[in-house]
């Protein structure tokens, strides 16, 4: 406890790590404010299970702390500019402009940013629209609904494009990755609402002893979830003599990362997105055929095995995908060779690309296995009786942005500490980063 009360001590006496912290906070409370300011038009008291709680909506109810579901001008929240990053990534990949704009260093990417920002706009306004046309109670709309439709994709449009300028302001003013930090308070902010609906239905129950095996389980999958995040196979790269001007610069060994999780949580959002299209169809030949309401029966329960199993196969093959497209071993081949490095044993060239391609799948197997493992422990908790608010914590996308925001805040923390000579948090070594974002910005 006196460490930690010093190393408090030491993180605010670092003045410009001080003023970066209260920035943070300042800007998380305007964006906590305005999640809380209802459309206009709206009335609030007829706004009662706008989600299910389950499923898509449920998530993104979650990742925007519970905008959404109030009918807030920041309901969309920041989705909208991840989903136009996710699709400015993939056209990187597709087409050759976009490839050659990621190519061109600070000036492609002020191209890239600007491009984001006008297909979020563009995302947002058909994204709002539609969630005003089928998600609000007509019931509960108190003006004509054509201005509430057109002033609502306005406000919610000023929303999204308020949330990602809040979000870069964390970035460049206060701590952290602030697009991701964004999304981390949405969902802290409905643990406590989580923990006391829990602990309220367990009491009630007179289970007080079974919440506290479940505050044991969730500690313990965190920890799981911690450790995937950080686990990384190290492969050895040694770099030859070269001589720069009149001096010999000894060859160094180094190491090259490849994380367990390259993917992050985006097998699971895409996963979860696409579980919704077997019982979409489904539901659209129930009332003629009893397969088909069985197979809707089947997909609209996340607790059934069914469901479950694939899910999981989504997951996993996902993740291949994603780890094929984020990391290209022919380019890591070039860019060694270039270096003046080598994989000890391995020649350089097509060699070492094969060896890294050969690693990253040894490597991408287990890992995707254990995020599938983490993306179905919510459904195994609600088996056991949890309030579906609380499962949500024991897993899935909540808990791998909570675990990865943490980890790359605490490293931007730990660099402040030992840049000012003071003690890091953490006594067993330095904390390491996802090295890359939880949602790619």
């Amino acid at each position: 406890m006196k460490k930690l009360i010093s190393t408090f001590k030491n993180i605010w006496s670092i003045e410009e790590l001080r003023n970066r912290i209260l920035a943070t906070f300042i800007i998380i409370l305007i964006f906590r404010v305005g999640s809380y300011i209802t459309l206009p038009g709206v009335d609030p008291s007829k706004l009662q299970d706008l989600t299910s709680g389950n499923g898509l909506l449920g998530l993104l109810d979650t990742l925007v702390g519970g905008a959404f579901s109030k009918a807030s001008i920041m309901a969309l929240g920041i989705m909208p500019y991840i989903s136009a990053s996710i699709a400015i990534q993939l056209l990187g990949l597709a087409l050759p402009y976009f490839s050659k704009l990621q190519k061109e260093g600070e000036s492609g990417r002020r191209k890239l940013n600007q491009i984001t920002r006008w297909l979020t706009i563009a995302v947002t306004a058909t994204q709002g629209f539609t969630y005003l046309k089928t998600t609000i109670p007509t019931d509960a709309i108190t003006i004509s609904q054509g201005l509430f439709y057109f002033s609502g994709v306005i406000m919610l449009v000023a929303g999204t494009m308020m949330s990602m300028w809040l979000g870069e302001r964390i970035t460049e003013k206060g701590i952290g990755n602030g697009i991701s930090m964004i999304i981390m308070i949405g969902i802290v902010s409905r643990f406590p609402g989580a923990i006391i609906g829990e602990a309220n239905a367990r009491a009630a129950n007179g289970q007080i002893l079974f919440f506290v095996i479940e505050i044991v389980a969730l500690f313990l999958v965190v920890i799981f979830a911690v450790a995937m995040t950080q686990a990384v196979r190290r492969i050895p790269v040694q770099y030859a003599k070269q001589i720069v001007g009149n001096k010999t610069v000894t060859g160094q060994r180094q190491y090259l990362p490849l994380k367990l999780n390259i993917s992050g949580v985006m097998p699971i959002i895409f996963g979860q997105a696409l579980m919704f299209i077997p019982a979409f169809v489904a539901s659209l030949f129930a009332e003629k055929s009893d397969f088909a309401q069985t197979v809707n029966t089947i997909f609209s329960d996340p607790t059934s095995w069914q469901y479950n199993l694939l899910y999981l196969v989504l997951i996993v093959a996902f993740t291949f995908f994603y780890t094929a497209i984020s990391i290209n071993p022919n380019q890591i081949a070039d860019d060694m060779k270039r270096g003046g490095g080598f994989i000890p044993g391995i020649k350089p060239g097509q060699p070492t690309s094969d060896f890294v391609a050969q690693v990253l799948d040894r490597i991408t197997l287990p890992g995707s296995i254990l995020l599938a493992m983490i993306a179905i422990f919510p459904a195994i908790a609600s088996l056991f009786g949890m309030t579906q608010l609380f499962s949500s914590f024991f897993g899935g996308t909540s808990l791998l942005i909570l675990v990865g925001v943490v980890l790359d805040t605490l490293q931007q923390v730990e660099s402040y500490l030992l840049m000012k000579k003071y003690e890091g948090l953490m006594e067993s070594g330095r904390i390491e980063g996802r090295q890359t974002a939880v949602i790619s910005n």
